[in-house]
């Protein structure tokens, strides 16, 4: 099907810590205890587009056209940049949000659900890898909420940080920097606590090397397994202080896409803007 690019314009001290794998097993410690059900580990995925975003897309890719086009997703909702300055890659993403307080979704059955916010490089366009970092959203069948800060160089399983605790109105100052294609460091900052964690990360293997093609704020819908969890009324996060880093100097998102969230029967459950071009704001719908 032909897009015309009229359509495309309207669619449009820190401290050191100890890391523990996300295994479901590993009972009390992270998601694995609030959503118990799920036996295998948290998963932070490439970007899945709905089938007519996917075809926008390629209409784009196919014909060159620079105009944003907002995207429908089944797992992302937020702000992309889909390709640095000419003859350079991302080398560092980063933002800050204040952390909201999940809840069930108004007219949804089933009794624990969550919800992540990250930032990241590569996932989108580039899907063979993904260096980010972020914080989940957990509301437990019990009513509890909490958090967990976490890590992960895809296609390894993601990895939560300890030592920061985390509760909702915290403002989290996070960021993932690569020092080359196949090495990098993840960041998150609690700055109401003053608490900081750090990890630097390897490349899986060969195959997952960074091409620096992406750049992302992103509130997901993570898997837990085979399977996306149930995804938790967030409120809204806003991304301040957005902002992708080059060789050559820093990147705003003057030129991101806005990626909306959707469900298996296709209603969207996020809106998407950008209130100025250091911040991305995602609001649950």
């Amino acid at each position: 099907m032909k897009f015309s690019a009229a359509l495309l314009t309207n669619l449009l001290a820190a401290t050191v810590v100890l890391a523990a794998p996300r295994d479901s097993k590993r009972a009390g410690h992270g998601l694995a205890s609030r959503i118990a059900r799920r036996e295998a580990a948290r998963n932070g995925n490439p970007l899945k587009l709905s089938e007519s975003s996917a075809a926008f897309r390629t209409e784009a890719l196919a014909t060159g056209n620079a105009t944003h086009v907002t995207l429908e997703s089944t797992n992302w909702a937020g702000g992309i940049l889909t390709a640095p300055p000419a003859g350079q890659t991302f080398n560092a993403v980063s933002a800050r949000f204040t952390v909201p307080t999940p809840s069930k979704p108004a007219g949804v059955s089933g009794s624990s659900f969550a919800a992540s916010a990250w930032v990241g490089i590569d996932g989108d366009t580039a899907q063979n890898a993904i260096l980010q970092t972020g914080v989940d959203f957990n509301l437990a069948s019990s009513g509890a909420v909490s958090f967990d800060a976490w890590f992960e160089w895809f296609p390894n399983f993601a990895t939560d940080f300890t030592g920061i605790p985390i509760s909702a109105g915290h403002v989290i100052s996070l960021s993932v920097t690569a020092t080359s294609s196949s090495a990098g460091t993840a960041v998150i900052e609690n700055t109401s606590t003053g608490v900081t964690v750090t990890k630097a990360l390897t490349a899986p293997d060969s195959s997952a090397h960074l091409q620096g093609q992406n750049a992302e704020w992103i509130v997901e819908d993570f898997e837990e397994g085979d399977s996306l969890v149930p995804f938790a009324d967030f409120g809204t996060v806003i991304f301040t202080d957005a902002v992708a880093t080059t060789g050559s100097g820093s990147v705003t998102l003057a030129d991101a896409d806005p990626i909306i969230l959707v469900s298996s029967s296709n209603r969207a459950l996020t809106t998407v803007s950008f209130p100025s071009t250091s911040e991305v704001e995602v609001t649950y719908v």
